[in-house]
């Protein structure tokens, strides 16, 4: 079950230990790999890395007072959730990860639009995960996100 938290800290401390060893690999890989200028924070119940006000200040379209999120992980009861806007909306990279996804994992893929479902913590391809956020950057023509010198 996802935990109700205020701090990725708190959302971590609340899951299972099995599940917290998954996300927090899943965490320490973004943001290793995840340019400058990201925000982690929590949104919608979910672990994210945002695009903050100062870079992006539209926001988020649903809600303009968020940020604008990029990847979100979350724990339901039935699986850990990756949500990547990217896999959403770059179709290039979506037929990139799907071809890839075979390669690193034996676990069917299951995933909607955005979202990638690992059923159990063991069958996530972490070694595959650390390509997603460059591999992001490559197919957008974006080589990273910098933030801004003033401060704004």
């Amino acid at each position: 079950m996802s935990p109700k938290a205020d701090t990725v800290q708190e959302y971590l401390d609340g899951l299972t230990p099995e599940r917290r060893t998954a996300v927090d690999r899943l965490c320490t890989t973004l943001r290793q790999h995840l340019p400058d200028g990201f925000e982690e924070r929590m949104s919608y119940g979910m672990i994210s890395y945002c695009v903050p006000h100062k870079t992006y200040p539209a926001g988020y379209h649903c809600d303009p007072k968020q940020p604008l999120p990029f990847i979100s992980l979350g724990s339901t009861k039935g699986h850990i959730a990756l949500h990547h806007m990217g896999l959403y909306a770059d179709s290039k990279l979506l037929e990139w990860f799907t071809t890839e996804y075979p390669k690193h994992s034996k676990a069917k893929l299951d995933m909607g639009k955005g979202c990638v479902r690992f059923k159990k913590p063991e069958a996530i391809p972490f070694e595959l995960s650390l390509n997603w956020p460059a591999r992001s950057r490559r197919s957008s023509g974006s080589r990273s996100m910098k933030r801004r010198s003033d401060g704004n």
